[in-house]
């Protein structure tokens, strides 16, 4: 007798319930994620691209409850206030944010990335091998600029990585790393380097619709020759030519644990009447950037606008606010997978960049075990809204 019963195919089937472990550093970003996450969650469903009855599957939150307080001393722990056994879990954690604070011998403490890094590793000890998987994603990540050995020194990233292959954690999935090379410490595991490129590429074109996006009218520039490839792709993507400064550094002294730059020189084509699109992986002071664009200026450059994946602005908004109000600078383009003081958000010159869906995706792809190698590379979207965009220019 031949069954009538068919199997659903396997990229319908998910790997294990899913369950989001937010920490403290992450609250907003996650709850944005969970929205998201339950939308994608109603669509796969509504659309019938899952089985039936799948269990966990459709939930109105798919937070898992937890803690991780301090005692007076400072010390701390992970608390799981709900069950994750043979759950897929994905940990969000953004290790910049400052605005953390816990008590220590009663005096206000800020919470530094190793703080955070540390609550990590003890939600992982808490779950205790009960989870199915354990992911990590941490789109700033630890220790991301000390990748690389230049004298005697830690390699911190490496170590950080090869720790959480220890504790157990199958796949981190991390925004820009500073060099993606640092996966080789970790072969065995998923290492998920994403790019922001599609979502910047949209914000630029909603929050300033007269663009023109071609070689006659636009120029992508890199702000150092560490950030050529990145500067390449997004050119690429957009169809225009690249340019780059080097910095010329004072290597016979060390300013706050680096050699200071003299100056910065610049390698392209004029910029004269262009419209100047300056990308970096992140912005922390703020003082390279504002002086490359500053430079870019003199040359006559028309707008100048920054896009980056990671806005810390150490030194907050005062340089940034300068440079507004004397024109050197028209927008600053940086995602929400960090943490940003208000002042920052609320500047006119700053355009937030909003990851929650794309995470959401990617989170929910995994957990079913498809391939995200089309999100990590969305040149079709890509090419879509270019071409939407310039069909609407013309129309103009």
């Amino acid at each position: 007798m031949t069954s009538t019963f068919s199997a659903a195919p396997d990229d319908k089937i998910p790997y294990a319930p899913i369950g989001l472990i937010t920490l403290d550093s992450c609250r907003e970003l996650g709850s944005l994620v969970d929205a998201n996450l339950v939308q994608q969650r109603r669509y796969n469903v509504e659309n019938g691209n899952v089985p039936l009855h799948f269990p966990a599957y459709l939930r109105d939150s798919y937070c898992i409850d937890h803690a991780t307080p301090r005692f007076a001393s400072g010390e701390g722990k992970a608390i799981l206030k709900e069950t994750v056994r043979g759950y897929d879990i994905y940990i969000l954690a953004d290790i910049s944010n400052y605005s953390c604070t816990y008590k220590m011998y009663n005096m206000e403490c800020h919470m530094s990335p190793d703080d955070i890094f540390q609550d990590i590793k003890r939600v992982i000890a808490a779950i205790g091998g009960k989870a199915r998987r354990i992911n990590v994603i941490m789109p700033l990540l630890y220790e991301s600029r000390q990748h690389r050995k230049t004298g005697r020194e830690s390699l911190d990233c490496a170590l950080a990585l090869q720790e959480l292959e220890h504790l157990g954690v199958e796949n981190i999935i991390t925004f820009d790393a500073h060099d993606p090379r640092v996966q080789n410490a970790i072969p065995l595991i998923g290492f998920e380097n994403v790019r922001p490129t599609y979502q910047i590429i949209k914000a630029l074109i909603r929050s300033t619709p007269d663009i023109v996006i071609d070689k006659e009218h636009m120029l992508v520039v890199s702000p150092d020759e560490g950030g050529m490839s990145r500067s390449l792709y997004f050119a690429s993507m957009l169809g225009l030519n690249v340019g780059m400064f080097y910095k010329r550094r004072d290597y016979t002294r060390i300013v706050n644990g680096r050699n200071p730059i003299i100056s910065h020189e610049f390698l392209g084509e004029s910029v004269e009447g262009k419209d100047v699109f300056i990308l970096d992986d992140m912005i922390s002071s703020g003082e390279s950037v504002i002086e490359i664009a500053y430079e870019l200026k003199k040359k006559k450059a028309k707008r100048i606008f920054i896009g980056v994946t990671f806005g810390l602005f150490t030194e907050g908004a005062k340089s940034f606010n300068k440079a507004y109000e004397e024109g050197a600078i028209s927008k600053v383009f940086s995602t929400n997978l960090n943490y940003r003081t208000e002042e920052i958000l609320k500047a006119p010159w700053y355009e937030n960049v909003d990851m929650s869906k794309f995470l959401a995706l990617i989170m929910d792809t995994m957990n079913h075990d498809i391939s995200i190698t089309s999100l990590l590379s969305p040149v079709d979207k890509i090419k879509k809204i270019l071409e939407k965009h310039r069909a609407e220019t013309e129309n103009k």
